[in-house]
C-alpha cells in the first residue's frame, strides 16, 4: 500500500518520523453513464464556458474567485509557500482526555508507520497515551488543507484521526426538538427491559452492508438473464407513526420474548445432526 503522505510527529523536541496510510476501505459499485439506445458509454468533459471548447489537463490551472467573474490563480508552490514546515509534520498541540472531546469532531482515521529510526519515540508516545488514557490534539496539513487531528493508541500502533474544527459543528439548538410529552413509569421499564434484551457484546464482524451484497447479487442475477429486467417484489410496509406507545413497546418485548425460546430448539436440531453423522 503507498503511503498518502510522508513526514513526522513534532512531540515536544521529540520528532517522529511516519507515514500515513488509510485505516478504512469503502466498498462501493462503479457506474459508468451510458447512452440508452446502444449503451455507448457516456465520458466527462471539460468545457470552458467562454467559449464551450474542451479544456485538456495540462491547460487547467486552479483559481480563487474574489469578486464575481475575478480570479486569482494559485499554484502547487504557492500551496506550499504557505507554511512550508507545517505541510511535513504532524505538530502536537495539547494533550486531553478522549471523554471531553465531542464525538462529532472525528471523522476519518489513518494509520500512523513508523519511519526508520523512530522505532523507540514512537513506543514512547504510544504507551504514554495509554498508561494516561489521553489523546494528542495536533494540527497537520494534508492536500493543501490544514486540519485538526488526533493521535490516539490503537493495538500496537498510533492512529491519527482527522477532526472538524469546532466552527464546523452546527449548533444542535438549530433543530427542531421533539414536544415534550409525559413518559410513564411502566412504558420506561418496557423500554429498558427492550433494550436490556437486545444487548449483546460488540462483535463487529457480525455487521455488514448487506445493501451492497445485494446490489452484487442483483447484478449477477441482471447478467445471467442477459439484462432483461426482473420482477420486482413487493415489500412490507412499515407503519409510519406509532400510535400506541405502550402496544408497540409490549409487541416489541413478545417478539424478543418468541426469538429467546425459539434459539434452543435450533441448537437441539443442530445437535441431532450432528449424532446423526
Amino acid at each position: 500500500m503507498r503511503a498518502l503522505w510522508k513526514g513526522a510527529i513534532s512531540f515536544g523536541l521529540v520528532t517522529i518520523p511516519v507515514s500515513l496510510f488509510p485505516a478504512i476501505r469503502r466498498e462501493e459499485l462503479t457506474f459508468r453513464l451510458l447512452r440508452r439506445s446502444d449503451l455507448s458509454p457516456v465520458d466527462y468533459k471539460r468545457v470552458a464556458e467562454a467559449d464551450g471548447k474542451e479544456v485538456p489537463w495540462e491547460q487547467i490551472v486552479k483559481g480563487y474567485e474574489y469578486e464575481k467573474g475575478k480570479f486569482v490563480v494559485l499554484k502547487d508552490e504557492d500551496f506550499a509557500r504557505v507554511d512550508v514546515e507545517a505541510t511535513q509534520t504532524v505538530d502536537i498541540m495539547n494533550f486531553v482526555s478522549i471523554d471531553d472531546v465531542d464525538p462529532l469532531l472525528f471523522y476519518k482515521p489513518y494509520y500512523l508507520e513508523v519511519g526508520k529510526g523512530g522505532d523507540k519515540a514512537y513506543i514512547l508516545l504510544r504507551n504514554a497515551l495509554v498508561e494516561t488514557e489521553k489523546i494528542a490534539i495536533a494540527k497537520v496539513v494534508i492536500r493543501t488543507r490544514q486540519h485538526l487531528a488526533a493521535i490516539k493508541p490503537q493495538n500496537k500502533v498510533l492512529m491519527l484521526e482527522l477532526m472538524h474544527f469546532p466552527q464546523e459543528v452546527l449548533d444542535a439548538s438549530e433543530i427542531k426538538a421533539p414536544a415534550e410529552k409525559p413518559i410513564s413509569k411502566t412504558e420506561m421499564q418496557m423500554a429498558r427491559q427492550l433494550i436490556e434484551s437486545m444487548t449483546s457484546k460488540w462483535e463487529p464482524e457480525r455487521y455488514s452492508d448487506e445493501y451492497h451484497q445485494a446490489l452484487e447479487k442483483m447484478i449477477d442475477e441482471k447478467i445471467e438473464r442477459g439484462g432483461k429486467e426482473a420482477p420486482v417484489p413487493s415489500k412490507k410496509k412499515r407503519p409510519s407513526n406509532v400510535v400506541d406507545l405502550s402496544s408497540a413497546l409490549k409487541q416489541s418485548l413478545r417478539q424478543r420474548e418468541d426469538k429467546s425460546k425459539a434459539k434452543p430448539a435450533v441448537k437441539g436440531k443442530a445437535k441431532n445432526r450432528k449424532k446423526a453423522a
